[in-house]
């Protein structure tokens, strides 16, 4: 892939009705992706497979989030959660995520990770947008080696003062 494209501050919504849906390698290099990821993304199918998932990272978002999502589906678990993405042309889309560990048949052995998106709540999009904003701008005042700390040290915070965990955070939003 060549230079990583500048975000413009315009926004996609997504439809009611979509949901976007793709599959990668246990190290997140993508090996599915359905028509409303292309679409969304801007990026065509041969752009897109065997990328890494993270080509549509938008600068926003604060590493620890995705630091504990590989935290949780390397353990085998679902993660849910809401994801700013970045298109081809520099614009923004938001999902709330769902990703799901894909395991060997009769084994619990993991062979890749499932993703399906769908149109957020923009309700639930703006807390997620002022928390994101503290996380990042917590990971960006500390050094590199301690960013995702720092991040993760901002959502802590939140989850304690809302007495949840992660998940039951997210689904009670």
């Amino acid at each position: 892939m060549a230079t990583k494209p500048q975000p413009n501050n315009q926004e996609i919504v997504m439809r009611d009705d979509d949901f976007i849906v793709t599959k990668t390698d246990t190290v997140g290099k993508l090996t599915y992706c359905n028509p409303i990821f292309i679409e969304f993304s801007g990026f065509s199918e041969a752009e897109l497979l065997g990328q890494q998932h993270n080509i549509v990272r938008h600068p926003d978002m604060p590493r620890a989030v995705f630091a504990l999502l590989w935290q949780t589906i390397r353990n085998g678990e679902e993660f849910m959660g809401y994801v700013k993405n970045l298109c081809k042309d520099g614009s923004y889309y938001w999902v709330f995520a769902t990703v799901t560990p894909s395991f060997k048949p009769n084994s619990k052995e993991v062979i890749g990770y499932f993703s399906v998106r769908r149109k957020p709540d923009k309700l639930k999009q703006r807390v997620i947008e002022n928390l994101y904003r503290e996380m990042l701008n917590a990971e960006k005042s500390a050094n590199r080696a301690h960013a995702i700390d720092a991040g993760m040290a901002v959502l802590q915070n939140t989850l304690h003062s809302a007495g949840k965990d992660y998940r039951e955070f997210i689904l009670t939003l």
